[in-house]
């Protein structure tokens, strides 16, 4: 029975990311573990996946004598489970874990790439942070960015051999569970609660943005863009995320304005996100940087019209005109000429919308993705066992 250990820094990336995926190995007779630091989140994901967990103490700042240790406690876990695969995600599990593999003697050790943090820093720590995207890259056997565009990004920029990468199917690291961001599923009491917290008026036009409330997932522009919008008293903007202010944080100007403004609601996070996404008008993805950006499939698989920045990974799921609309990054602009056209063009957003859903069917529906991840663990783990 083939071994595999599967890391993420924080268990929520366990649960939103990589859901469902650790108990499809586990059905394909795998022994499987997961690998994180802890959180309120770990009873859940051990119920849900059904495999063991080990916590490692991971931050998700640099923190070199933290690291350090972890770096220790995983070189001590793999060295006492022997796994026939090492598989992480995230940038510090996968720097961490790929070094304690090697050292450990794993033979297959996979970092899947799914964003790089060093593309929006400046200064440097934009140098700092390429140093550890190469050296996560160099103790891997195998690379798997989960879009093309990163792909390219990574060749484009000489950050890893070009022989080691490989794009899972059409990208995605978990593709999207088409059962459950299903508008004919969805719970009356979640729609009524979701509808509670909004209040939209009878006429709002919803606007919603999903994800954590930082600088580069672009909330500044879209908050700017939105009051300086002809439709801004006639819409709400939904901010579906926390605040982090640890890392990458919002200005307090337009903390305050989130805070304040009386069109503009924000929620912190919730498990019910398909009800939302059901309630909006439009879904708006601002973001500076992504891998593979979920949300773009989970609004496609709501018939959702979606708005994104031109950004890798927005750029692999949307096409200009064809299944959503795409701005340039930034630029607040036509980002607000981009919100009017979808408030005024409703039945041209709705096409663009069925354009996507077919799109997110046809490549992206979960089964469909792990399926193709099972498949590349046997390819890989019979070359390395050909090269013993």
């Amino acid at each position: 029975m083939p071994k595999l250990i599967r890391i993420t820094t924080v268990p929520i990336s366990l649960k939103l990311l990589l859901a469902g995926q650790m108990k499809f190995m586990r059905e394909q007779g795998w022994d499987v573990l997961m690998v994180s630091a802890d959180g309120r989140e770990l009873p859940q994901v051990v119920k849900a996946e059904g495999v063991r967990h080990e916590v490692i103490p991971f931050t998700r700042k640099i923190t070199p004598f933290q690291d350090l240790k972890c770096l220790w406690l995983l070189y001590q876990l793999f060295k006492s489970e022997q796994p026939d695969i090492v598989h992480t995600h995230t940038p510090k599990a996968g720097l961490l874990g790929m070094i304690a593999s090697k050292l450990a003697g794993v033979k297959v050790r996979i970092h899947t790439l799914a964003g790089i943090p060093y593309m929006a820093a400046e200064g440097g720590k934009k140098s700092l942070l390429e140093n550890m995207e190469k050296l996560t890259y160099s103790y891997a056997t195998h690379v798997w960015p989960n879009s093309n565009g990163l792909k390219n990004f990574v060749v484009e920029n000489e950050l890893c051999a070009s022989e080691k990468l490989t794009v899972i199917g059409k990208g995605s690291s978990n593709g999207v569970d088409l059962e459950k961001f299903n508008r004919g599923v969805l719970k009356e009491n979640h729609l009524v609660a979701a509808t509670m917290r909004i209040l939209p008026g009878e006429e709002d036009f919803i606007i919603l943005s999903v994800g954590r409330l930082v600088k580069d997932k672009g909330i500044q522009e879209l908050v700017d863009a939105f009051l300086g919008s002809k439709i801004v008293s006639k819409s709400k903007l939904v901010l579906l995320g926390s605040f982090e202010q640890e890392l990458n944080p919002l200005s307090p100007e337009t903390i305050k304005i989130i805070n304040d403004h009386p069109r503009i609601v924000q929620i912190d996070w919730s498990d019910h996100v398909a009800h939302y996404l059901a309630l909006a008008d439009v879904l708006v993805h601002p973001s500076h940087r992504e891998g593979f950006p979920n949300v773009l499939l989970e609004a496609g698989a709501m018939h959702l019209p979606v708005i994104c920045s031109d950004i890798i990974g927005n750029t692999d799921v949307i096409t200009q005109q064809k299944t959503g609309l795409i701005f340039p990054v930034k630029n607040v602009e036509v980002l607000k000429e981009a919100m009017e056209f979808a408030y005024v063009k409703r039945d041209k957003m709705a096409e663009l919308a069925d354009n996507l859903y077919r799109e997110v069917c046809d490549n992206y529906e979960r089964t469909q993705v792990q399926q193709e991840i099972f498949a590349h663990y046997q390819q890989v783990l019979k070359a390395a066992s050909t090269t013993e």
